[in-house]
């Protein structure tokens, strides 16, 4: 199985640790997670994902910037809203999405 790359951008650096270590506990995916729009962009353009998940805390006009840029890079990106509720939700979260976008 092909290893997933996962970039989590949240603003709440507590959060952003623990989703960052429940995506990393699953052996197939491997997750970064930024707190900032400018080092999300950046790394988005030197590595591979296969999915964006966008935290809460974000505001509307960063997360229509984000998104835009994201698919202009990379058309066929998944971006979903991860606002928490423990690793099942997050889990499911991402399989489904990776599902639905095969």
């Amino acid at each position: 199985m092909e290893r997933i790359n996962i970039l989590y951008i949240g603003r709440h650096l507590e959060i952003l640790n623990t989703v960052i270590r429940l995506i990393n506990a699953n052996e197939n995916w491997s997750g970064v997670g930024v707190m900032n729009d400018q080092e999300a962009k950046a790394i988005f353009v030197r590595k591979e994902f296969s999915l964006v998940l966008l935290g809460s805390g974000i505001r509307e006009e960063s997360e229509i910037e984000l998104r835009a840029f994201f698919k202009n890079k990379n058309p066929k990106i998944s971006i979903v809203q991860h606002y928490g509720g423990g690793s099942g939700l997050l889990k499911s979260e991402v399989v489904l999405t990776l599902e639905n976008n095969k």
